[in-house]
Parts: C-alpha cells; sequence; structure tokens
C-alpha cells in the first residue's frame, strides 16, 4: 500500500522524509486548488479535509498494520514512535513552508474578504497547503493513536468523529461538561456549546466553526517579520507533539478502562449481579463520569457478547435502589469476594473513592463477610 503514515526515523532517510513531505503537499495543493474562498472562509474546508483526510487513511491505518511494522513493541512504544515521527514530518513541511513565503503573504489571507466567492487568491494557496497539512497529520495522529490503543471509531459516526476533532485539538471533555471552558478559543467554545446542547448530528454541522478557528491560528505562524521560517518549524513541532501527547493520554486512559472491563468480566463469579453491584457503586455520588460510563458500557457488552448475559430488568432501572441490590446479595450463595474486588475497581476507575463509594464498598463487604 502507499505508505501515508510518518516513515522513518534515522538519519539517513531524510532525503525520504522530504520527498514523501512534498508528495502530500502535493496532494494537498490539488485539494486546495479545489475549494472556494467562501469555502475558506466560512471554515468548510474543514469539514471537506475530514472527509477526504480519514475515510481512506482508516482502511489502512490498521491495528494490524502497526503490529505488522512494529512487531514486538507494547502499544506505548509504538504510539511514541509515532508521535515522534509525526513532529518529524511536521518540522519538515514548515520548513518547506517557510521557504515559499515573502512578507506580504499574511496580507494575502485578507484579500480573501473581496475574493470571488469561487476563486482563491495565489498567494492564499501556500498557507492553505500548510495548513491542510498540519490539520490532516494531527487528526491522522489522533487516530493512530486510538487504533494502537485499540479504541474503535468510526468516522463515519458524527459523535466518533468529533471526538477525534476535540482529541487532536487538545480540548478535555471535562471541559465541556463543567462549562469552563475560558482557556478554549471562543469559535471552539461554539462548536462544543453547540454540539453538547443538541443531538449528535450537529456535530457534522458544527465542524466549520473549527476550520475558522484553525485558519486564525495559523496565521500567528507567519505574523512576526523575520522570524517566519524557525517560528513555524517549532508551531509545527509544538502543536503535533501536543496533539499527540493529548491524544495519547486520553486513549490510554480508555484502553485502562477498556482491559479493567475485560479484567472484571474474567474474574466474576457471578456475572448479573456483578453488573448490579457496577451500577450501584457508579451512582452512589449521584454523577457518572466519562470513565464510568465508559466501564459499564464495555461491561455490559462483553457480557452480552461472550456470556449472552442481557439484564433486561437493569437496563430498565431509572434509580438504582441500594435496597434491592443487598436483597439480591443476600440471596446468593457462596463466596462474593470477587463481588468486593468489583466494586473497589469500579469506585477507583476515575480516581480516587469518594465518602459515597467507600460506603457503598463497606456495607457490600460485610454483608459478603456474614455469610
Amino acid at each position: 500500500m502507499t505508505e501515508v503514515l510518518p516513515s522513518s526515523d534515522n538519519a539517513g532517510d531524510d532525503d525520504a522524509d522530504r520527498e514523501a513531505v512534498e508528495q502530500e503537499r502535493a496532494k494537498l495543493r490539488e485539494f486546495v486548488a479545489g475549494l472556494s474562498a467562501d469555502d475558506i472562509k466560512s471554515g468548510g474546508w474543514f469539514t471537506k479535509l475530514c472527509t477526504q483526510a480519514l475515510r481512506s487513511y482508516a482502511e489502512k491505518a490498521t491495528w494490524e498494520y502497526f503490529q505488522q511494522k512494529y512487531q514486538g513493541v507494547p502499544a506505548d512504544g509504538i504510539v511514541g514512535q509515532q508521535i515522534k515521527l509525526a513532529a518529524k514530518n511536521a518540522m519538515i513541511e514548515g520548513g518547506i513552508t517557510s521557504s515559499l513565503y515573502n512578507g506580504t503573504i499574511v496580507a494575502t489571507i485578507g484579500s480573501l474578504g473581496g475574493a470571488s466567492p469561487a476563486t482563491v487568491p495565489a498567494g492564499v494557496v501556500t498557507f492553505m497547503v500548510d495548513l491542510t497539512y498540519i490539520t490532516q497529520l494531527q487528526m491522522r495522529l489522533a487516530y493512530d493513536i486510538a487504533v494502537i490503543y485499540r479504541i474503535p471509531l468510526d468516522v463515519d459516526d458524527p459523535e466518533d468523529m468529533m471526538k477525534l476533532v476535540r482529541v487532536a485539538l487538545g480540548i478535555k471533555a471535562g471541559e465541556v461538561a463543567r462549562g469552563s471552558l475560558k482557556f478554549v478559543p471562543g469559535l471552539v467554545r461554539q462548536v462544543l456549546k453547540k454540539y453538547y446542547s443538541g443531538p449528535v448530528l450537529a456535530a457534522a454541522k458544527s465542524l466549520p466553526f473549527v476550520g475558522k478557528h484553525l485558519l486564525q491560528r495559523n496565521i500567528i505562524k507567519f505574523g512576526i517579520p523575520g522570524v517566519g521560517i524557525p517560528l513555524t518549524i517549532l508551531v509545527n513541532r509544538y502543536t503535533t507533539l501536543a496533539a499527540g501527547r493529548y491524544a495519547k493520554s486520553v486513549f490510554r486512559d480508555e484502553a485502562e478502562v477498556i482491559e479493567l472491563a475485560d479484567t472484571l468480566i474474567r474474574r466474576t463469579q457471578h456475572l448479573r449481579l456483578m453488573l448490579w453491584v457496577a451500577w450501584l457503586v457508579i451512582n452512589a455520588d449521584g454523577k457518572i463520569t466519562d470513565a464510568e460510563r465508559l466501564l459499564f458500557q464495555r461491561l455490559t457488552r462483553l457480557a452480552r457478547e461472550r456470556h449472552q448475559v442481557d439484564d433486561e430488568q437493569l437496563a430498565n432501572v431509572v434509580n438504582i435502589d441500594p435496597d434491592d441490590v443487598w436483597h439480591r446479595i443476600d440471596a446468593e450463595p457462596g463466596d462474593l469476594s470477587d463481588l468486593v474486588y468489583a466494586a473497589e475497581r469500579v469506585a477507583a476507575v476515575d480516581g480516587d473513592l469518594n465518602t459515597h463509594e467507600k460506603t457503598v464498598i463497606a456495607e457490600l463487604r460485610d454483608r459478603c463477610q456474614r455469610r
């Protein structure tokens, strides 16, 4: 297959790396040539790039591909290498782009305002090739990291696509839930608020706002006279490293949750009852975190797929009644220590145990020890 992933990390391969970057830039130049001035001004270019950058790529960047390329290397090692290679390519591209600029390039961006809706000023093309290259590189890097940690993402699903965009831009999911977005650029705040307050399909409509934000961010790299080349190279490297490291933290945490779910399913001798206990612990403090939600979704999925356990009664619960769970515990014979273990692991999935979780676990332990 055509090599679309970062290619190498050996000093002797610098020419090959540069050639690969040049080839990708040539493809993106064709992409940019198909954009209108309105596409760029409105941010619509980003929506189109997401479609081009990820659909065909997702077919090639599979877990099997990385396993074959890095045989015997654990996931953390592969991710570290991908981040390093992506940052290297970002620096190469920054050097190429900067060498093509002159002192008036930033001013040409302003010419979009008076441009025909169907035309793009020639000077803007080079700017947009740089912008689309770095955006595509960071989106693909985030996708790579998800794949390596075996986090399923469907690029045709608006919810998964928005998640990938959020991670690639380094926006923490919790910031949205708490409303503490003061450090996130204004345009990104708009897209996130719109997405999280409306239906999932609104995510697709929100992508142009992200495009506007990225357009503005990219201008900064070329707005300081005399330092264009080194600044562009360093900014490309920094933003790519930041994107990769954040994607690693997000998807690695999810991988740990998924791994925990697999462990709990394998270790329990009381699968159906364990699900009730897990849901009781998760609801102990009256709020459900992303990690807890992911864990329970994974537990129910594995229970269904591996053991054909699909508890409709639990699925229909609105407010879980602790007494109902205790009644189920008291009616179960034998050693129930696996339930205590599961409860402790579930409670710790999102950090230190709080008072409510400790209370539930203490009650559970007491009932199980009385047997």
